[in-house]
């Protein structure tokens, strides 16, 4: 439909302000908004409708227009009750920008706007779009009638027979389809599956819907946009609608109507990300406290402020773990600190829990490129039942398993050009082991970054081992010291089949004990004996010294 047509309906109320000329522009859909910057819900052709509450002050207009035009949208409907007039610097600054403007009276609401728009527009009607209007309409609204994710998510499936579910980056299932027939829900592993594809599809630049078959089901993912200007900066914490259908063959309409509900899908994701501001704030203060050296009381007495919040109903939490992640692009020219965040939000939640708030009890802060997570560990009470600092803590996180559910699908969204590295520290139960539990868990970042992979992680650990070290030597020095001890012995075996860097490795293994060497290697002692000493004659070492047997067993490590 055209804006031409809005205007003469007289029960919309509509009163055109500007951009008389413009009335032909085609009318594709309808959006309400308050935002500042609502560009990223924006895909061209919209009537965007707005209450002006988030004009602030005249050169707010200015700016607002401008995003709307950059976007392409068809009109703008401004209402009247919360100024009572549209201002002239909305007027003015639509006129720069030739985009038709409209005034919309006191006693015509949106949702009525809305409905009018939709019938109108949408050639495949699918049900009662009535309904359909009023759903979204809620979903837009505050408070428990909103209803979530899931009310959108149960309209596709009464209304147009789709099953869907909103995936995180990593795969973990936001939300699905409560209705009592909507089927199984989806496997983890395809739901990892769907993840990677969609995080691939985007760094690619397809544009989505991406479609492919898995186990024979077909599906079609559709992005839920953020906010950021490069792609990457948000592609590894969008969520996704995964749609149980092929939509290669769907009409421009039922198309339309999906990229609208990823819209409003979003607006719950920006919601999400506005409750976590709190829970940022504690992390990030608790931060600074530690880093600059703060009186372990004042810490302590902000982990007290942190704790119910972290931890609702459960009393104060004696223990905690730090988290430290870093992200990092070729060329360095996009902030990695904020990924890291957002990634580290999503990567710590079990990815067994269901629906977009499970991480209510996690706190991150980030700096730079690097994220900061102040993790809390209930306490379990000892025999006494009392609650204090000397209680065992619960299970904390291990490295070791902490990505093996995210691993595949965050490589893929990271590609070629992006590396992710996370330490862990163990647990503390007081406000004087945060700091070196930060220490501890960069410095467990910093061996994990030292290894090969996109996706990396090490906690603390193996910072009580050799292990800490080797990844920081120089190429050259390992390269040299390896071939110092190792080389003689490699050559002999090429040229003799000797088996001495076999017979080595064994030996130590062994700790230095011919007999279970001898068995391990299905060898006579005496064999074994002239096998050694042709090592220790080769390299001029003696591996009855410990310092020669940890020169050669380090040699091994790095070779």
């Amino acid at each position: 439909m055209r804006l031409r047509a809005l205007l003469d309906t007289g029960t919309l109320g509509l009163r055109l302000l500007g951009g008389g000329e413009e009335l032909d522009r085609t009318v594709r859909g309808v959006m309400t908004t308050d935002l500042r910057d609502p560009s990223r819900y924006l895909s061209g052709g919209e009537l965007v409708l707005t209450g002006l509450a988030w004009r602030r002050e005249p050169a707010d207009s200015e700016r607002f227009v401008r995003i709307l035009a950059s976007a392409g949208v068809a009109g703008l409907a401004a209402g009247e009750a919360e100024l009572g007039s549209v201002p002239d610097d909305l007027v003015v600054a639509c006129s720069r920008h030739h985009l038709p403007l409209f005034s919309v009276v006191e006693d015509v609401s949106f949702a009525s706007i809305t409905e009018y728009v939709v019938r109108q527009v949408s050639g495949e009607r699918a049900g009662d779009l009535a309904a359909v209007v009023d759903r979204h309409r809620r979903l837009m609204t505050s408070g428990p009638a909103g209803g979530g994710p899931e009310v959108v998510l149960d309209l596709l499936g009464s209304d147009l027979d789709l099953r869907a579910w909103v995936l995180s980056p990593t795969g973990r299932q936001i939300a699905g389809s409560t209705l009592a027939d909507a089927g199984p829900e989806l496997p983890a592993e395809t739901a990892a599956r769907l993840a990677g594809e969609h995080l691939a599809a985007s760094r690619t630049g397809r544009r989505g819907p991406c479609r492919l078959t898995l186990g024979g089901t077909a599906y079609s993912l559709f992005p839920i946009r953020g906010s950021g200007r490069d792609l990457r900066e948000t592609v590894l914490s969008d969520w996704l609608l995964a749609v149980e259908a092929d939509a290669g063959d769907w009409a421009e309409e039922r198309l339309d109507l999906l990229h609208g509900v990823t819209q409003l899908i979003a607006v719950e994701r920006d919601r999400r990300d506005a409750a976590r501001t709190v829970r940022r704030r504690l992390a990030q203060e608790v931060l600074e406290l530690v880093q600059t050296g703060a009186a372990p009381a004042e810490i302590a007495a902000r982990l007290r402020v942190a704790a119910p919040v972290l931890l609702p109903g459960l009393g104060t939490a004696p223990h905690w773990q730090v988290v430290v992640a870093r992200v990092e692009w070729s060329g360095g020219d996009v902030p990695g600190g904020p990924v890291a965040q957002t990634l580290l939000e999503e990567v710590l939640v079990d990815p067994g829990t269901f629906g977009p708030d499970p991480s209510d009890r996690i706190a991150v802060a980030h700096t730079g490129d690097e994220a900061v997570a102040l993790v809390p560990l209930p306490a379990v009470p000892d025999d006494d039942g009392a609650r204090d600092a000397r209680d065992t803590p619960a299970t904390g996180l291990q490295a070791d398993t902490l990505l093996s559910v995210v691993r595949e699908p965050l490589t893929r969204g990271l590609a070629d050009d992006g590396r992710l590295t996370i330490g862990v520290s163990a647990s503390v139960h007081s406000a004087e082991g945060l700091r070196g539990a930060l220490e501890e868990a960069r410095h467990a970042r910093r061996v994990a970054a030292a290894r090969s992979g996109r996706v990396c992680a090490a906690g603390h650990e193996e910072l009580a081992s050799h292990v800490l070290l080797l990844p920081f030597v120089p190429d050259d020095v390992r390269r040299a010291f390896t071939a110092r001890l190792l080389d003689p012995l490699r050559d002999y075996d090429r040229r003799h089949r000797a088996e001495l860097i076999t017979t080595l490795e064994a030996f130590l293994d062994c700790d230095g004990s011919w007999t279970r060497c001898a068995t391990r290697l299905h060898l006579h002692v005496n064999t074994l004996r002239y096998r050694v000493g042709r090592i220790e004659q080769l390299t001029g070492r003696d591996l009855s010294r410990l310092e020669d047997k940890l020169d050669f067993f380090l040699a091994l490590r790095m070779s």
